[in-house]
């Protein structure tokens, strides 16, 4: 006896309560569509898409022809609460024409509670402050199809349209888990004739995240593209502190100066040795020029080398404006080394772990792109959060050796037997003879 009916979840985290938050929020949207010509509620396509996202399923027309069954309709209507199921090319109308601001509510919709029952204070990584990288993603990419707000790469025989985002995970170094914020789309705008960026998106990003998060004490991580005056201002005006990638070649005003305090001997130095005989060397400096700039800001400079023998295995360096010490510089390389769980814990589990991140689920003329990626990412969000909290979750992944075969086996289930909550089907798959019967 696997003691099931004793294993469960914080009520405010589980399925059903952050279902419910998905419906409270769309139930509240103004319908634009013509009356007379509405066959379903925007609630019912937008639960049926979030549905598909949530088991993992490649293809809204699949997903829609396997509605037809009545098992599976049952087990939509009961685990989602759908009221009638949407035809295809309804749903992707009705999506269409859907703020995705709108949508974006959800992932503070979602992280509140996380926040509210304490789960997030095990994110906490310095001094009471949050770690927060940013990195961009493509997903959606087509030779034919495109709109406005399409990013183009073009070659003397083609033009690419493509969509992108800048997305934002809180992470902490020890955690696999990683808590999703609404992204930042890099797209083109009216009256623009200059193509939108990444650098420009992730300050339209952190604007975004202090609005939605006025409180929330946090550290920006990311790569060298950010790691420059304009954009450090810019985190500065919104009260964030950073870890940013400092290449030599890319700041070399800076690292003049760094190279002129270790050739006098002024940088501060830690060496350890690990249990494999390798050299772990940090060095560090405070309050020296980001750049030759009369108004340049001064920065910390800390740069760490793995080295196995006189071969360096790794090295990095990063800009940050926490002063550094002997007390906390092994946790700053920590976080700034964080900054790579945004590409292998969300980014590469979103492409090659059953999310699809990259396959085309359709275009649209306005929205449907973008929202479409929306409730991928909340799906993956609400994932995320099952993982960190929900026991009775962990115990039913754990029967599983890859991401792949579980959703798969949780897909075959519900086309053949039909059951009153998503809890009860986990404790069926764990246990069929002691799980709730469907």
């Amino acid at each position: 006896m696997l003691g099931l009916y004793r294993l469960h979840s914080k009520k405010h985290l589980n399925f059903s309560a952050l279902r419910k938050l998905i419906s409270g929020r769309i139930v509240g949207l103004e319908d634009s569509r013509q009356e007379g010509k509405v066959e379903y509620s925007l609630h019912d396509c937008c639960q049926s898409v979030f549905a598909m996202m949530f088991f993992q399923d490649p293809s809204i027309n699949a997903f829609q022809q396997r509605l037809q069954d009545k098992q599976q309709e049952n087990n939509l209507k009961t685990l989602f609460n759908i009221g009638e199921i949407p035809k295809s090319t309804q749903l992707r109308t009705a999506l269409d024409d859907i703020p995705s601001t709108e949508i974006e509510r959800l992932f503070s919709d979602f992280l509140h509670p996380v926040q509210r029952g304490k789960q997030l204070e095990l994110f906490e990584f310095i001094e009471g402050k949050y770690l927060i990288p940013l990195d961009g993603v493509q997903y959606f990419s087509s030779a034919k199809i495109s709109c406005d707000c399409c990013l183009t790469k073009k070659t003397k025989k083609t033009t690419t349209y493509y969509h992108q985002v800048v997305a934002a995970t809180i992470v902490c170094p020890g955690i696999k888990q990683v808590m999703l914020l609404a992204p930042e789309p890099i797209q083109n705008s009216d009256g623009n004739t200059k193509q939108d960026c990444e650098i420009n998106a992730g300050k339209r990003l952190v604007k975004k995240i202090r609005v939605t998060h006025p409180k929330l004490k946090i550290i920006i991580a990311g790569d060298g593209l950010y790691s420059k005056q304009p954009f450090i201002d810019e985190l500065k005006q919104y009260g964030m502190s950073f870890i940013l990638v400092a290449k030599p070649t890319d700041h070399t005003f800076l690292y003049q100066w760094f190279s002129e305090f270790h050739q006098m001997g002024d940088t501060e130095q830690l060496t350890i040795y690990d249990n494999k005989g390798r050299r772990h060397l940090y060095e560090w400096v405070n309050d020296i020029p980001l750049n030759g700039s009369k108004d340049a800001d001064n920065v910390g400079y800390f740069e760490y080398t793995i080295f196995k023998g006189d071969k360096v295995n790794y090295h990095n360096s990063w800009v940050t404006d926490i002063t550094i010490l002997r007390a906390n510089i092994i946790q700053l390389v920590k976080g700034g080394r964080a900054r790579w769980k945004i590409e292998n814990e969300a980014f590469n589990t979103l492409k090659n772990q059953g999310y699809h991140l990259e396959h085309n689920f359709g275009h649209g003329k306005k929205y449907l792109s973008y929202n479409l990626l929306l409730f991928n990412f909340l799906a993956f969000f609400m994932h995320q959060i099952f993982e960190l909290s929900d026991r009775v979750y962990q115990k039913c992944r754990g029967k599983f050796t890859s991401r792949k075969e579980y959703w798969n086996q949780l897909r075959c289930t519900i086309r053949i037997l039909i059951f009153p909550s998503f809890e009860s089907l986990l404790k069926f798959i764990i246990d069929p003879d002691s799980g709730i019967p469907p």
